[in-house]
């Protein structure tokens, strides 16, 4: 009996060797070629497919590529790992004009995960529309394959590294000049994933007068992450904070599994929660770069901060459910400024839209080139001048069965106050948030890609924040007991 193949976020995730098997993953791409082939046009039957760092993650690029040919797409395969935005960026190339791009990646999920995202012909992540008909198609023809060899003989296969475009891409965007002029000690964590070298080999290029200072730790590749999830969140990045404090760096800088969502620490080694990361971004462009305009997007799990700067400097703030395809669907109609989301992932105007963790750290050495502040310095101007902002976010196991009924239930039942505080409102645009009169919050929201809830706080302290989150454990867990 065939396994069931359901599209999450912008794609196909599942686990190694149990539903993400050779098969499935052939049955996936025939579904993909059967859709680009219905609704190519005249376009460009050309497609960029990349992998990262994971177990098997090249063999699986190299079946997609074999039933692509096989179904007269011609597939770009590169010579290397490469991160998303890199694969994303070829649709844009001129040089390639790819209708499409496959990424072989799990992202962030644990490494008995591996993925299937797909990026469409507007350079980002498929929209929920894409996906459900690509995920349509599955069976409704033959898989049809060849051997890889044979494609890259007969030319229905090429072999194509991304990496150079994106990183031409990436240098228009920033002042690489004024980062290796500042004298800054940087560290970078690639967490054994797809970011390996990539932002140290950015950075210093071929500059005659190296006056920066980087360094890369946990660039090679490692399928098991040490140990560790690849998501740049505080738990995770112990190795990155011990090496700052030990460097004396004035920042450190990771990125995720497939390097387009970013993670920082800060010049004392402590993790830097992403809700201070973006409101940092955004004042960035503001005052250093003078950037005028455009609305600014966040999703609904994203800080208050974000609405408090648009409001001091007239920007239109856009809420979006979690996921940055609702960002891209932003970024693809208006002009938007930056688009940023708890997990990390951070769009800039002028570029794809789409999520690059290269680029957004670029962005935050920019900054302290710029300012000559600290990272602690900067967010202390931030929260004295916009307030206090602490975040933090707990995942709990649940049930399948059972995370419907919590998010209903939630909704159906919203409590009169969190925790001594009178509740304002109730956001139910994704999962369940309540907002009390202080602009405190607390948030749950099922995965769309693990069998967990996450729960998510803000308040103007750290104490507030973990009650916050242990109560919302206690009461999730209480629903799920009824």
């Amino acid at each position: 009996m065939k396994t069931r193949i359901k599209f999450g976020t912008d794609g196909w995730r599942g686990v190694i060797a149990e539903d993400f098997t050779f098969d499935n993953l052939r049955r996936v791409a025939q579904a993909t070629a059967d859709f680009w082939n219905e609704t190519a046009g005249q376009r460009n039957k050309l497609v960029m497919v990349g992998y990262d760092t994971r177990f098997m993650s090249e063999i699986y690029a190299k079946l997609v590529c074999e039933v692509l040919a096989a179904n007269g797409i011609k597939a770009l395969y590169p010579p290397r790992t490469v991160a998303t935005p890199a694969v994303t960026y070829a649709v844009r190339n001129p040089n390639v004009r790819c209708m499409g791009a496959v990424m072989i990646t799990a992202s962030h999920n644990p490494p008995r995960f591996n993925g299937y995202k797909i990026k469409a012909d507007y350079a980002g992540p498929a929209d929920p529309e894409f996906c459900r008909l690509v995920e349509a198609h599955i069976d409704r023809s033959p898989v049809r394959t060849l051997r890889f060899d044979d494609g890259l003989r007969e030319g229905s296969i090429k072999l194509f590294d991304p990496c150079p475009a994106h990183f031409e891409a990436v240098k228009r965007l920033v002042d690489l000049r004024a980062i290796r002029r500042a004298k800054l000690r940087v560290v970078v964590d690639s967490m054994h994933a797809a970011g390996g070298t990539l932002l140290q080999d950015l950075i210093l290029g071929q500059a005659p007068a190296r006056q920066i200072n980087v360094t890369t730790i946990r660039s090679g590749r490692n399928p098991l992450f040490g140990g560790v999830n690849p998501e740049p969140i505080g738990k995770n990045i112990g190795a990155l904070c011990a090496a700052v404090k030990a460097a004396r760096a004035d920042i450190g800088v990771a990125t995720d599994g497939d390097a387009d969502r970013t993670g920082v620490v800060d010049n004392h080694g402590r993790y830097v929660s992403i809700q201070l990361v973006f409101a940092m971004l955004l004042l960035h462009l503001l005052r250093n770069r003078k950037e005028k305009g455009g609305r600014v997007v966040r999703t609904t799990n994203c800080t208050v901060l974000i609405d408090r700067i648009c409001q001091a400097h007239g920007l239109e703030c856009i809420e979006v459910p979690v996921g940055f395809k609702y960002i891209c669907e932003q970024m693809r109609q208006y002009d938007v400024l930056i688009g940023g989301e708890e997990s990390g992932g951070m769009g800039f105007r002028g570029h794809i839209p789409e999520r690059d963790g290269i680029l957004a750290n670029l962005m935050l050495l920019e900054m302290l080139a710029t300012t000559k502040k600290s990272v602690t310095q900067i967010i202390a101007d931030i929260q004295k001048e916009f307030g206090k902002s602490a975040y933090d976010r707990i995942d709990i196991h649940y049930p399948l069965e059972k995370r419907q009924q919590l998010i209903e239930t939630l909704r159906r039942e919203p409590p009169c106050d969190l925790l001594g505080m009178p509740l304002a409102r109730v956001n139910d645009s994704d999962g369940v948030k309540y907002i009390a009169t202080d602009d405190s919050w607390l948030m749950f929201r099922a995965s769309g890609t693990e069998p967990i809830i996450r729960i998510y706080s803000e308040a103007n302290r750290t104490t507030r924040v973990k009650q916050l989150l242990e109560y919302g454990k206690r009461l999730a867990l209480k629903i799920s007991k009824d």
